[in-house]
């Protein structure tokens, strides 16, 4: 289940403070890309956890 739009509403990528884009078991940061994940309903909104998501992303796109 996607996080709550009031929750969205309140919530900021903790590295940036932008706003974050809600997907299925993901948050991700509309500014620097960090992707946060949602586990058990409860976003994991620590920036170790974006940093990861943000190198993945990046090594999928070949390193850009």
């Amino acid at each position: 289940m996607p996080v709550s739009q009031e929750l969205l509403d309140i919530l900021v990528c903790p590295a940036c403070k932008a706003s974050l884009d809600n997907l299925v078991d993901t948050l991700v940061c509309v500014q620097c890309g960090r992707r946060y994940p949602v586990r058990d309903d409860i976003p994991i909104m620590l920036i170790e956890e974006g940093d990861k998501g943000k190198a993945e992303r990046e090594k999928a796109a070949g390193g850009r």
